[in-house]
This record gives C-alpha cells, sequence and structure tokens, in this order.
C-alpha cells in the first residue's frame, strides 16, 4: 500500500488518546509472483448494464477471486480435505482455521455446540437460528497445517488460500509465526484479533481487539515482517468496533473483516438446570453466530465502511463482511454497505460446501433485478441511505410540509360528510 505516512489520527482508548501515525507500506504477495502490488479493493468490472454475462469475480488487495465467497476461518477450514471440497465447490477463497506456534496448548473440549431454534426453549424441531460455539483454534501440529497449505497451493496455484493466525504478546513469536506461514506460498494472513474465548490472559484473540493500545503494537509487529496482505478480523464485542478497525489500517493492514462470533450464553437447559453446551455439568461462554447475528453485523460493517469511505477514501483498503450469511441476498447487504468479500463459516457447517452455488445463484438473480452487471456496480450504494435520528425528523417534518402543500383530499375527520366514509378517509393525508 502507498506510503501514508505523515498523517495521523487519534483514537481514544478507554481514558487516554492514542495518536497513530499512518505506516503502510508496500507488498508481495504471490498470486502475481511477488510483482508489485497491483490496485487494491475490488477493481471495476468492463461489464455494461447491457452485458448479459453477470460477472461475480472480485480483486481484492491483489487477489483475483472468481466470485466474493470466501470460507471463513473454522472447521470448514480446518485440514487438507476440506479445504480441497471448498476449491473444488467453487469457493472464492479459502480462510483457513486459525494457527499458532504451539498447538500443544490448545485443548479442545466436547460438546462445544450449542444451538438456538426459533421456538419454546428445548424445542428439537425449530429452525436453527442461532448458534454458540466454545471451540478454540487448531489443536492441530503447525508442522501440518503448513504442509497442507503447500500441498493446497501446489494443487490450487491459481486459487486464493488465507492464513489465519494468532498469537501470545511476543514480538518474536509473531514474526516467526508469519515467517513460516509465509513460506508455504498462501496469498494473504488473516489475523485473529478477534476470538471472545480461550486464552485471553495469554493475550490472545479479543484480548488484543478489544485494547486499541496493544493491538496498534501487535499490529506494527505483524505489518514489519508480512510480505504478503494483512486483514485484521475484528471483534463485535467492543463499544466501538470503528476505534480497532482504525486503528488496524492505520498501522499498516491492508484490511479488515467483521465480525467475528458474540460473546454469549445459548442458554440453560430447563430439565436439568445446567448451562448449555454442558461438558461435565459446566459450561462457559462461548461465540454466537447464524443468522441471528445478521443485522449486528450488518451495522457494524456499516459503520467500518463508513469510516473507512471517510478517513480512507481511495487507499484501497478492504473489507469483508461476515455474520449470518446463507442467501445470496444476506451477502448483497453486505456489499451494498461496503464489503468487497463476504465470508461464510456457520452457514457452511449447517448446510455443506454445496451452499456457494446458491449463493452465487442468488446473488447473480439480484444484479439481474437491478440491472448491475458487476460487485462493484452495488459495492457501498446503500451507504448513503444512513443518517442521523436528528436528520431523520428534519426529513420527515420536510416531506410532511410539501405533502400538506400539495394536499387535495380532507383535512381531518372533522371535515366528513358522511358521504362515502372510506373514500373520504383515505384521502387524508398523514400530518
Amino acid at each position: 500500500m502507498a506510503s501514508l505516512s505523515g498523517l495521523t489520527q487519534q483514537i481514544s482508548n478507554r481514558n487516554s488518546v492514542v495518536e497513530l501515525p499512518m505506516t503502510h507500506r508496500p507488498r508481495l504477495h504471490n498470486s502475481i509472483k511477488k510483482s508489485c502490488r497491483v490496485g487494491l479493493g475490488i477493481m471495476a468490472s468492463e461489464n455494461n448494464a447491457s452485458t448479459s454475462e453477470l460477472d461475480l469475480s472480485v480483486t481484492v488487495n491483489g487477489l483475483k477471486m472468481p466470485n466474493p465467497f470466501v470460507i471463513g476461518s473454522g472447521p470448514p477450514g480446518t485440514n487438507l480435505a476440506v479445504m480441497r471440497k471448498a476449491f473444488d465447490e467453487g469457493w472464492g477463497a479459502v480462510i483457513a482455521k486459525t494457527v499458532s506456534l504451539d498447538a500443544a496448548k490448545v485443548i479442545n473440549v466436547t460438546p462445544r455446540y450449542a444451538k438456538l431454534r426459533a421456538g419454546a426453549n428445548g424445542s428439537t424441531r425449530g429452525e436453527i437460528i442461532g448458534w454458540e460455539n466454545i471451540e478454540l483454534i487448531s489443536d492441530r501440529p503447525l508442522e501440518t497445517m503448513l504442509s497442507e497449505f503447500k500441498q493446497l497451493k501446489k494443487e490450487y496455484p491459481d486459487r486464493i488460500l488465507i492464513a489465519s493466525i494468532m498469537e501470545e504478546y511476543d514480538k518474536a513469536a509473531w514474526h516467526e509465526l508469519i515467517d513460516r506461514v509465509e513460506q508455504t506460498g498462501v496469498d494473504a494472513i488473516e489475523i485473529n484479533f478477534s476470538c471472545p474465548h480461550g486464552m485471553p490472559e495469554r493475550k490472545m484473540g479479543a484480548a488484543v481487539g478489544q485494547d486499541c493500545a496493544l493491538l496498534e503494537e501487535v499490529c506494527g509487529w505483524i505489518n514489519e515482517k508480512a510480505t504478503v496482505p494483512v486483514w485484521a478480523k475484528m471483534t463485535p464485542n467492543i463499544t466501538d468496533i470503528t476505534q480497532p478497525a482504525r486503528v488496524a489500517l492505520r498501522t499498516g493492514c491492508e484490511g479488515v473483516s467483521a465480525i467475528n462470533t458474540i460473546m454469549s450464553v445459548m442458554g440453560i437447559n430447563l430439565d436439568t438446570l445446567r448451562p448449555e453446551p454442558c461438558v461435565e455439568g459446566y459450561s462457559t461462554p462461548g461465540g454466537y453466530s447464524s443468522k441471528a447475528v445478521h443485522p449486528i453485523a450488518l451495522a457494524k460493517v456499516m459503520s467500518i465502511a463508513q469510516m473507512m469511505r471517510s478517513e480512507f477514501g481511495d487507499k484501497d483498503c478492504s473489507l469483508s463482511g461476515i455474520g449470518g450469511v446463507e442467501a445470496g441476498g444476506d451477502a448483497a447487504e453486505f456489499i451494498l454497505l461496503g464489503a468487497d468479500t463476504v465470508q461464510v463459516c456457520t452457514g457452511v457447517m449447517m448446510h455443506g460446501y454445496g451452499i456457494v452455488k446458491k449463493l452465487c445463484s442468488e446473488l447473480k438473480d439480484f444484479m439481474k433485478k437491478h440491472n448491475f452487471s458487476s460487485i462493484d456496480d452495488f459495492k457501498g450504494l446503500s451507504l448513503e441511505y444512513f443518517t442521523t435520528h436528528t436528520d431523520l425528523v428534519k426529513r420527515q417534518q420536510e416531506a410532511i410540509r410539501q405533502r400538506k402543500a400539495i394536499r387535495k383530499g380532507l383535512a381531518s375527520d372533522k371535515d366528513w360528510t358522511g358521504d362515502g366514509f372510506v373514500q373520504e378517509t383515505e384521502s387524508m393525508v398523514s400530518n
């Protein structure tokens, strides 16, 4: 990314203010054989509105994808076999399950999932609308995961593989992990600053993403080492998500992803009086996902996109939307709010890797309906329609004033004549 040095931004963090220099530096990436990076963000399609063939392809941070649908980091990217399946089914990119240097410290439990269904507590028939997990990052040896990354890039050299990484508060450890991951040929790195459970005492995951001063320092370490594009994955478990997003971008990250799961307690079993998911009679708060989080994710992505448009202008930073995507329309909403790509994780766990075909088909249906020929045609189109409540009041008052000025019906029910109550009522205009 072009140098932005000299520009600063004050970011409030707790009771202090952090002044951040913009320190983006040029990166290289494998998809263009380490040559200078091409334009970042989605490049405008050459297709016009009359083109019959709809184009779902996107180019984000120089990474060319056949469509904007990305496997989100988690179980769907846990090993070589499932990542192969994702590419074979047609996903635009795959983000592998998060890795760290020492997998031995990662110990998962079972059961690790709990579901919220529409209907009464404990219903087994209602539609799944919420999903909680208490799963940690990959517990497979790092060498195994790295070997599989390398093999996957050998088999699918033109497809986009993104490594998700997380490490303790240790500069040397971060540098070692980045170096080893990049040697496999991955196209980009997503930094997990947002896992809401597991190992916060080690300053990992959301423990970093919730602390802007700590985030600035760690992003600095990462971006002085990384030579491929870096995305910072944001936690929604914070008052103002634009603050850590701003920090990540101004300290060198090419993009941000939002949102990771929301801290939650799925529920209490009213027969056993124990929380779910129940492990030997006990539980712990976990991460909430699935379609119930979609409106919350949209609001967070909208806020980040507005900040990026206002403060980063044409600096080509990218945004990946995540949260409750199970249909093409869900993805269209993220893109309309400014997302370049859309990640799916829980949706794949529930509906399988083949869901990408449905997502692409439904997104094309949306595009055809509105005469869009490319993703760029409608990216961020709905952002301009968000404003403040004060402005909404002013707009509505002005609209009422204008309607009154051209009113042709009765002013109120005191003017009823008794000749056709329905017609006279419908002729009135609300005040």
